[in-house]
């Protein structure tokens, strides 16, 4: 499940991520790297990262994670608090990795670059972070990373699974190249992650690789109980997920809604349809008691076939 745009307070995210893993998800996402929201005015906005620590030492089993941008950090330090993450959390950490920024990071002296130069910082980042890993002395003269003999302690190895989050060309090449996992950024529709995962397929068949080997996971907004044509749902998802210009129709196909027994079935459904290993309810933006019931409506462990009641 994933409960994003620091939408809301820390102990609310506590209490429904613990719920989650009582009600057995696989893992919890929440909102990652971030300078300022403008939108938030003065409401708390989280560092992610300081939030999913906190939240896996508060919790047993579940995994959490929350997006790493790679211009908001020093890619030793980021392969050093990984490292670490995994020691202190073995098993239920993941580097969730991509290229997103705001304007608003300016306010805090990141970087203005390019989607094409954040790629190839990513690029050059995730090689960098595989070899520190692995327990090398790493020296790297990149255009953005530039290291010189740095090490980490602890070594996980390949033990840490990274995703990378994108669609587009350049960053599929990303994937194909550093990632255990594509996580899917978009829609939940056939004919768009078709034409995405024939992308990565080329970019895999020209280093050689499987691409099977290559898990994928998933946002589905997800409003059990709603309806597929409420324009107050699509509001929602266009005001949460503004990059994504869907036509009311499309929209209509791309959302887990109605009764919940009728809404675990279309997950199941969507997620064969697009092999996906890890389908993550986004429940983001819902208040905290909203969240709570789609999160027992949608409880992994209850059968697609299950009353509605």
């Amino acid at each position: 499940m994933a409960l994003g745009w620091h939408s809301l307070p820390f102990e609310d995210l506590l209490e429904l991520t613990r719920r989650a893993e009582a009600l057995g998800y696989h893992a919890a996402f929440v909102d990652g790297d971030v300078s300022m929201i403008p939108s938030r005015g003065d409401a708390d906005v989280l560092d992610g990262h300081t939030v999913t620590t906190e939240l896996l030492a508060r919790t047993e089993r579940i995994e959490v994670s929350s997006i790493r941008l790679v211009h908001h950090w020093n890619t030793a330090r980021l392969a050093q608090t990984l490292a670490t993450l995994w020691r202190l959390h073995p098993g239920r950490v993941r580097l969730l990795v991509s290229i997103g920024g705001q304007g608003a990071d300016a306010r805090f002296g990141l970087p203005q670059l390019s989607p094409r130069a954040r790629i190839v910082w990513l690029d050059e980042a995730l090689d960098a972070i595989r070899a520190l890993w692995r327990g090398e002395d790493v020296t790297r003269q990149g255009r953005f990373v530039k290291l010189e003999r740095a090490r980490v302690r602890p070594t996980p190895g390949s033990e840490i699974p990274i995703h990378v989050a994108g669609q587009g060309a350049r960053l599929l090449r990303v994937v194909a190249h550093h990632g255990d996992a594509w996580d899917v950024n978009l829609p939940p529709l056939p004919e768009l992650v078709a034409r995405a995962a024939a992308s990565l397929e080329g970019h895999c068949k020209e280093i050689g690789r499987d691409p099977a080997s290559i898990s994928r996971s998933l946002w589905i907004f997800a409003r059990p109980g709603r309806e597929a044509e409420d324009p107050r749902v699509h509001d929602e998802f266009r005001r949460l997920n503004p990059w994504f210009r869907l036509d009311a129709a499309t929209l209509s196909r791309a959302i887990a809604v109605g009764p919940p027994g009728e809404c675990r079935a279309w997950i199941r459904r969507i997620a064969g349809t697009l092999r996906l290993d890890l389908p993550v309810v986004d429940l983001s933006g819902l208040e905290p008691d909203a969240a709570a019931a789609a999160l027992e409506a949608l409880a992994p462990r209850k059968s697609p076939i299950d009353s509605d009641s």
